[in-house]
């Protein structure tokens, strides 16, 4: 339902700017994606924040590498973004992440409590974001890059891993 919908975009997005725009205020704004196989891309372009299009358009952008890395790009930000209201939707930038568990109700046995739990965010310092600046994420190692008995036993990460000889696979 609705209620679910807007829990879990409150705490699941890839975001470089999220406030409240209005991409149908201009037939000059867009909202384009491209998709090549090793990056994935979206680009908001010329787009107005709703009721205040006398600040001017702003264009952005979010690329997913392949490889976990992410960028985002700040062509046109006409206005500090902590002058941005929050009043009709939230003003924020960076990522998180989150899961759904549900749960049977103990009240009502044929219903289910849903439960969401946030279990990372990243969140940029909106002062810093400006005019032709950029963000650059890079994923940390994980135990599940290693493919071998060996380069498993002899990694610095600092993780509580271990390799598993039926799978064969880093845990």
């Amino acid at each position: 339902g609705d209620v679910i919908h807007r829990m879990l975009t409150a705490t699941q997005y890839i975001a470089p700017l999220m406030a409240n725009f209005n991409p149908s205020y201009s037939r000059n704004s867009t909202v384009q994606y491209l998709d090549n196989g090793t990056v994935f891309v979206v680009q908001w372009d010329k787009v107005y924040l709703q009721g205040k299009e006398d600040l001017g358009s702003f264009t952005f952008q979010a690329a997913l590498h392949s490889t976990g890395r992410i960028v985002f790009g700040y062509k046109e930000i006409p206005v500090p973004v902590l002058q941005i209201s929050a009043t009709q939707h939230p003003v924020k930038a960076g990522l998180s992440d989150a899961f759904m568990i549900l749960n049977p109700s103990p009240d009502v046995p044929e219903s289910r409590r849903r439960t969401i739990y946030e279990y990372h965010r990243v969140e940029l310092d909106t002062s810093r974001i400006s005019s032709l600046s950029a963000v650059e994420f890079t994923p940390l190692p994980t135990c599940l890059q290693h493919q071998s008995c060996e380069t498993c036993v002899t990694s610095e990460l600092t993780f509580n891993c271990s390799w598993c000889h039926v799978l064969q696979r880093y845990l």
